[in-house]
């Protein structure tokens, strides 16, 4: 309030020193007819009234009225009147004067209505943009106070939501707000509206039903934004739900994709050696006669296909642990060509009868890999090219520079991989569609090598073409030079 009257004594004294400027120039500087000097005085005004609205305006009219009549209608230096017309002249100016200040606070008055619905409106539109980069419903139910705070200017904001009966506040002082308030605000469905106080308790509805509550303190608001406020909360809560409980549904459906996978892994890849193992233990038992050479070759069986069951449970497991983290690499410089020749070393069995082309560019810089655990990368994907190209084509291994890491490329000339699963081909338990009763395995050396390459901080993809074959490519880190064991 004292702002608000110092503002007018400082405009009413403004306007008595424009007014004695008009006087002082027209009368002793310039001289003009009575008809210049009203229409300045009136220009005057109507400035005046568009910054200090309608009672400064007013106040001014009749001091210019009194000035006028002073200093420019005759007798000069007297405020009587000789002509009867001047009467009629100085009632014209008067009335125009204040109707022109009234219609300038007028335009003055609905431009600053303007103004504040465009500086609402922005703020509505900057409010609903963070709302809706929140996807997670707690996430979101601990920021909207935050954000009605940032946005709106308030000094504080609450949520409550009566579904869980917690309530969520703006870290700016919103132990102001009353809770119980908040509580009935939500209850009886009816916004309570504090003008004098600058508090605001809301409903949050969604259609025609209430879901939480929204007070907000220390700010003005109207009507109309108070209701866009709380559908736009009330849209973003229920959006967050909506994402939340898609993504379980995605979850759901993807666990389900996994169990029909690792069932379909344990129907085929487990009950094949176990099938064998039953069947040679069946002739031991049923044969009392079974002499040295079968007994022995039926042994045999069952101690390969206990190898291939360790082998199967040994992959998931490996998997596990790296999943979680569980396994420690030991980083050093090492020459590709000495993990390309560790897996082939080890490959050496499977490999018998396969050609395998070496295809190395001179000079390759050393990697930051750990040796044991790349030279696995290699197995899997040598092994994977064993197993699902004929036995006559040959396997291509090559590596070269691009960029910062050295890319090595293991390619076969199978069958191919069709576009659609390529992006599934890492995917743990997945074997395409036309292999997975053909060929034996379990679909985990794929994952296992994309694990272990991804915790080099590498990067693995394929590149296949129906009927021309695949080829699996790996990167990893080149290792500075005075990077040493770590």
């Amino acid at each position: 309030m004292q702002r608000f009257l110092a503002s007018r004594a400082f405009g009413s004294a403004l306007s008595i020193i424009v007014i004695a400027g008009i006087a002082f120039l027209y009368r002793h500087v310039l001289v003009v007819n009575q008809t210049t000097v009203a229409l300045s005085l009136l220009l005057a005004i109507l400035a005046v009234s568009a910054v200090w609205g309608m009672a400064v305006s007013v106040f001014m009219s009749i001091v210019a009225m009194l000035v006028f009549n002073y200093e420019f209608l005759p007798p000069i230096g007297t405020l009587t009147i000789a002509d009867p017309q001047n009467w009629v002249a100085l009632g014209a100016f008067l009335v125009t004067s204040i109707m022109g200040s009234q219609l300038s606070a007028r335009i003055r008055k609905e431009a600053d209505q303007a103004n504040g619905r465009r500086r609402e409106i922005e703020r509505l539109y900057k409010f609903s943009q963070k709302l809706l980069g929140e996807g997670n419903v707690i996430q979101l139910m601990n920021a909207i106070p935050n954000y009605v705070v940032e946005s709106f200017e308030a000094g504080a904001a609450e949520l409550f939501l009566p579904q869980k009966d917690k309530f969520y506040r703006s870290g700016f002082g919103a132990s102001h707000l009353d809770e119980e308030k908040m509580k009935a605000t939500f209850l009886r469905d009816e916004s309570t509206i504090e003008t004098q106080q600058s508090l605001y308790f809301i409903p949050v509805r969604l259609g025609v039903r209430a879901i939480a509550s929204l007070g907000i303190s220390g700010a003005r608001l109207s009507r109309q934004t108070l209701d866009a406020v709380g559908s736009l909360v009330a849209i973003a809560i229920e959006r967050a739900r909506a994402v939340e409980q898609l993504g379980q549904t995605e979850a759901e459906r993807q666990g389900e994709r996994l169990k029909s996978a690792l069932l379909d892994s344990v129907t085929h890849d487990f009950r094949t050696p176990l099938t064998s193992m039953k069947a040679a233990v069946t002739s031991l038992l049923a044969s009392a006669k079974t002499n040295a050479e079968q007994r022995h070759e039926l042994l045999t069986i069952i101690n390969e296909e206990c190898d291939r069951l360790n082998h199967l449970v040994e992959e998931a497991s490996e998997m596990a642990r790296l999943e979680a983290g569980e396994i420690e690499l030991h980083f050093a410089p090492t020459p590709i060509e000495e993990i390309v020749q560790d897996a082939l070393a080890q490959m050496k069995s499977s490999l018998a009868g396969r050609a395998v082309h070496v295809k190395l560019s001179p000079d390759l810089p050393r990697v930051k890999a750990d040796p044991d655990r790349t030279k696995d990368i290699l197995v899997n994907l040598i092994d994977n090219a064993n197993l699902y190209s004929p036995k006559e084509e040959p396997i291509t291994i090559s590596a070269e520079i691009t960029g910062d890491c050295v890319t090595t490329h293991v390619a076969d000339r199978g069958p191919g991989i069709e576009d659609f699963e390529q992006g599934m081909i890492f995917d743990k338990f997945y074997r395409g569609k036309d292999q997975r009763y053909l060929v034996r395995g379990t679909g985990m050396g794929l994952p296992i090598a994309k694990a272990i390459v991804a915790a080099h901080g590498g990067t693995i993809s394929v590149t296949s073409q129906l009927g021309h074959g695949s080829v699996f490519s790996f990167t990893l880190p080149i290792a500075r030079e005075t990077e040493g064991l770590r």
